[in-house]
């Protein structure tokens, strides 16, 4: 730009600029602000009097395709640049000396009050402040003479940019860029969150979009006018005035559609947080997993704005402002599972309330049901619908959740495509820590409900269902599994009587079976989920009736007898979806709780005499019975008083006899071998007078065949001879045998075996080396921490010896507890206090306090995050359960 070599008019004037901004539009024309006065203040360009800089590079027009890009003019971007540096963030005056016809205006711009920019562009030695023309023209003979700038050799032909406006891959531009700082310059702000960057050192000019967010933006008309929505304009110049020509960097995160996702990093902060802070800006939920510095912290900020209802969020109103404080967090126990999305839990005072897990959506099935002449049963029939209930059922029922209510669901009607919903309550349901959403979400037993922008009626924890979802969706779980869906084909015989009789027999024949309380009609009418049997049976309680309620009768309506609704949900709250053991058939009792026993002490049932002697706990039923007749439905009735002797078995003590053990052997699975020491010195004088014999009379080598099963002797690393049983023959040179007194095991060649001598069979001395087992300890599961484990056992005890004593059997040795053999101390109980092991729970009452120790101690390891709990109790939910292996 040229300014015309005259004097002007105008007298000085003294801008303010709204964080000291301008903007440098080329080596000689700015653009300022002054003073904002409730929005942004107006714009005003002024072109340096008496000089010219060269013109910048320009892009063609996109409406014109043979039009070609304009580049740099040699000097121009070092001129904007070092006019750009020299004034950003700084106060400026100026006075206008010439107005065109055309509004523009010519004059001289002062840094501050005092030093001229003319002065500085044309020699930037001097300090004089002399502004006329004939001091301007002696500064530029000053700079050609020294050869400064655009007066250097050779022509600036090296000082004109390669501008790149178009990247022909940006994904993988970005992807090439990810996570890696690169220094820029912001040269247009296009809204509040989209921004236009020139990347140094390669000038590629590319529009990033802040990842996270989005503010107010400007609609074009059809007419070509643009319409900014509310706040826009000043969304708009809160990042301009911060990062307008200021030397960036920009963190480019992703590239959907073309479009580059990025967050801009200034040392004065973050803008993207500031313009959530501000209520410039809202969360976007399709770019807030990409951003490097956490979707919490972008929630964070937002929720700072919409507590303080600023600007976009004037009128704000949380989804949870009309909830009672006490309504909106509780306690409360887990009664029945409806859904993948909803469970039934009871309050303190006793209530029942419906709650909805909060922006999931259950398994549902594709367009309609095709199969017309099948009864549709959504839990067996929609796939994975069974798998998300089970999952449900056994992580929470009868236990207490804590519920935080999220947004309350007003209801609708019924439209032409969409079905009739009363009031929801929708809510977080987290129990030991865990949010039960998020694991049920990373298993893929449910997606995720997408919202409007405008919408906040979401889930408290949203990004992290969506990370969840994400992690589901990697893995190929569940719903997003491509896998054929599992089929239940379940047989409901529950209202046929005449495929319930043929069933009968073998219900009686099968004795005990484990089964899934799915239905409860009345206090003694029940149905069944039979899983091994995979069926639907009705269950009557054996013993007992119940007092009916209201049903209707070819007669009409009959009324419910007294106490019938009492004792339903009695029944129910007590088995209603529990997991219980079934005994006989169609008539029988729930023998894993005694409910017959439980029901008849509330008296909310009546011994039937008819099926009494079909039952096996009658006869307690009656005894019961006849204490409490005279309450509730036998409130008339009169008898005198039986005393009975009710015979109460003792409860088997812990037996606690310790004796001498020497350990000899620790293997990967926590068993460990050990030797009595009383027979010890056995062991010993056979050991040596079986390897004299065998020194004395050498065994001829490959004279012996092995086979599996087969007690011989073999030769140890150590040279010496031990006695052994051969577990499997592969080939001659690979033989596994068990040294059947010491516990260990080694795969050997054929030549390093003979026969076993008969003088020293097991028959004159049983194998010495007896496995055991950790008793109230779990077996870790994973290969690391049980390595770690064994480890440490082996530093400890092998090769030591303590004190032993069996606690209980188990199915492939004893579960025995060990003590070290000097201090007494608890080697398990050891292991659980440090953190490297989880308590087995033995529900014996004999080994209640023993177990109460150890839990003590798990506590305590818990507490101060040793080792497996060094991240917190993850026994609530698996951590497969949110996409992760440990």
């Amino acid at each position: 730009m040229a300014g015309d070599r005259g004097g002007g008019g105008g007298g000085l004037y003294l801008v303010h600029i709204l964080d000291q901004h301008h903007t440098v539009l080329s080596g000689c024309a700015i653009i300022v602000r002054g003073q904002p006065r409730g929005g942004p203040p107006p714009e005003r360009q002024i072109n340096l009097s008496n000089i010219r800089a060269g013109a910048m590079a320009r892009r063609a027009a996109q409406s014109q395709p043979d039009a070609k890009d304009t580049p740099d003019e040699p000097w121009a971007f070092q001129a904007r640049e070092f006019l750009r540096k020299k004034l950003i963030g700084k106060e400026v005056c100026f006075n206008v000396e010439i107005k065109t016809a055309l509004g523009r205006e010519y004059g001289m711009v002062y840094l501050g009050r005092g030093v001229s920019v003319s002065e500085y562009c044309l020699h930037t030695e001097t300090e004089n402040q002399a502004p006329d023309q004939v001091r301007l023209c002696e500064m530029e003979d000053q700079s050609k003479a020294s050869r400064k700038g655009m007066w250097s050799e050779g022509g600036g032909a090296h000082t004109i940019r390669d501008m790149k406006y178009v990247i022909e891959n940006p994904r993988h531009f970005v992807d090439a860029m990810h996570q890696k700082p690169v220094n820029a310059i912001i040269e247009h702000v296009r809204d509040g969150s989209v921004v236009r960057a020139l990347l140094l050192p390669d000038h590629y000019l590319v529009t990033i979009m802040l990842s996270g967010v989005k503010c107010p933006s400007f609609k074009r008309e059809p007419d070509g006018l643009e319409t900014p929505e509310a706040y826009a304009a000043e969304a708009k110049f809160f990042t301009e005035s911060r990062l307008l020509q200021r030397d960036v960097q920009i963190i480019m995160e992703s590239c959907p559609n073309q479009i580059i996702l990025g967050t801009i990093m200034h040392p004065n902060g973050n803008i993207t947080e500031l313009l959530l802070k501000e209520g410039f800006a809202r969360c976007v939920d399709w770019s807030m997993a990409v951003y490097t510095g956490g979707a919490e912290q972008l929630r964070a900020a937002e929720k700072s704005a919409k507590e303080r209802r600023v600007r976009i969020w004037k009128d704000y109103v949380a989804p949870t402002a009309n909830i009672d404080l006490k309504d909106r967090q509780f306690v409360a126990k887990v009664m029945q599972v409806i859904n993948a999305d909803a469970i039934v839990v009871k309050m303190n005072s006793g209530e029942n309330k419906t709650v909805h897990l909060s922006s999931i959506r259950p398994p549902r099935i594709e367009g309609e049901n095709k199969d017309k002449d099948k009864r549709f049963r959504p839990l067996y029939d929609i796939p994975y619908m069974f798998e998300a209930r089970e999952f449900m059922r056994k992580k929470l029922i009868g236990k207490k959740v804590n519920v935080t209510v999220d947004y309350i669901r007003a209801a609708t009607g019924a439209g032409e495509t969409t079905p009739a919903f009363s009031e929801r309550t929708c809510a977080t349901v987290s129990i030991g820590g865990i949010n039960i959403a998020e694991a049920l979400v990373s298993k893929g037993l449910a997606t995720i409900i997408r919202y409007r922008q405008d919408d906040d009626q979401r889930s408290s924890h949203y990004d992290e269902l969506l990370a969840a979802e994400a992690r589901a969706i990697k893995n190929g779980k569940g719903l997003h599994s491509k896998k054929e869906v599992p089929i239940h084909r379940v047989a409901d015989i529950s209202g046929e009587t005449q495929k319930a009789k043929q069933f009968l027999p073998f219900l009686q024949r099968a004795g005990r079976s484990e089964a899934v309380v799915e239905y409860v009609f009345s206090g003694s009418r029940l149905k069944l989920y039979m899983p091994k049997e995979t069926c639907l049976i009705t269950f009557l309680l054996a013993g007992i009736d119940c007092p009916r309620g209201s049903r209707n009768t070819p007669g009409g309506v009959q009324t419910a007898d007294p106490f019938s609704n009492d004792a339903l949900v009695f029944t129910r709250d007590l088995v209603l979806q529990r997991e219980v053991s079934a005994l006989g058939g169609s008539v029988s009792s729930l023998s894993s709780r005694r409910s017959s026993q439980a029901l008849c002490v509330l008296v909310l049932w009546s011994t039937r005499r008819s099926t009494k002697e079909e039952s096996a706990f009658v006869n307690p039923n009656v005894r019961i019975e006849r204490v409490l007749k005279g309450l509730l439905v036998w409130a008339n009735y009169e008898e005198k008083p039986v005393e009975e002797v009710v015979q109460m078995k003792e409860e088997k003590e812990r037996v606690a006899n310790y004796k001498a053990a020497y350990v000899t052997e620790i293997s990967d699975s926590m068993h460990f071998y050990a030797q009595d020491v009383e027979t010890g010195a056995q062991l010993e004088s056979l050991m040596e007078t079986m390897r004299a014999e065998i020194a004395a009379q050498p065994p001829v080598e490959g004279s012996y065949a092995p086979r599996r099963g087969d007690f011989c002797i073999a030769t140890f690393a150590d040279g010496e001879w031990y006695r052994a049983r051969l577990e499997k023959v592969e080939s001659p040179s690979k033989v596994h045998v068990f040294y059947i007194d010491y516990g260990n095991r080694e795969v050997v060649s054929a030549v390093r075996l003979a026969a076993m001598p008969p003088a020293f069979s097991t028959r004159v001395l049983p194998a010495q080396a007896t496995e055991y087992t950790f008793a109230f300890i779990q077996v870790p599961q994973d290969d690391d921490i049980r390595a770690e484990v064994v480890d440490s056992l082996v530093r400890d005890i092998q090769n030591t010896q303590c004190l032993l004593n069996v606690e209980y059997a188990g199915a492939t040795c004893p579960h025995v507890s060990l003590q070290f053999g000097d201090t007494k101390d608890d080697v398990g109980l050891g292991l659980v206090k440090e953190g490297m092991v989880m308590v087995d729970v033995r529900k014996e009452k004999h080994l209640a306090k023993m177990v109460n120790e150890y839990l003590t101690g798990q506590e305590s390891a818990k507490s101060a995050r040793l080792n497996i709990w060094r991240y917190g109790d993850f026994r609530a939910d698996d951590a497969d359960e949110f996409g992760y292996r440990r």
